[in-house]
């Protein structure tokens, strides 16, 4: 990969896709870290159901680094076997190919250093939020899959459909 004048590697960013939601009935679902924890390590139907539910799925590169601390910390906790733990970062890795992943941006990170309309909200729960909004499509139709209801509760804020 090519480096800027300064010698720094260029960021890669991959976008939402570019397809408009009213052109194509496209809806979007945004799948936080929480979710894919509770699927991953409480088998939690639900989390699973809307994970795999009907749309585009976009993430975070920040929930595939804390999806995978957390498998380690489960696994460093006695919760997963190394064998298990193994397992699930063969699905995260599919679930993470399988997603739009959305770099932690210079936007991102400045929204989210702006209020939130439910505070006091967590940093790494606003960059989940600030992505959603770098999608570039109305909050109603970006479904945010949540279960930390910091999250939810500010999703709904912002006029997201949450599951």
């Amino acid at each position: 990969m090519a480096s800027d004048p300064k010698g720094r590697s260029p960021r890669r960013r991959r976008r939402a896709p570019a397809r408009r939601a009213e052109e194509g009935g496209v809806s979007f679902r945004y799948i936080e870290t929480s979710a894919l924890l509770a699927a991953l390590l409480e088998q939690d139907t639900a989390a699973q159901s809307a994970i795999a539910g009907k749309g585009r799925r976009i993430t975070s590169a920040l929930t595939i680094a804390e999806a995978t601390r957390g498998l380690v910390r489960a696994r460093i906790g006695g919760r997963l076997s190394a064998e298990e733990e193994r397992a699930a970062l063969r699905w995260l890795r599919s679930f993470q190919r399988r997603c739009d992943v959305m770099s932690v941006t210079d936007p991102v990170l400045l929204r989210t250093g702006r209020p939130f309309p439910v505070e006091p909200i967590r940093t790494l729960d606003a960059i989940h939020l600030a992505t959603a909004g770098e999608i570039g499509e109305p909050p109603q139709l970006i479904t945010i899959v949540s279960r930390d209801d910091r999250v939810r509760s500010n999703a709904q804020a912002l006029g997201h459909p949450v599951e």
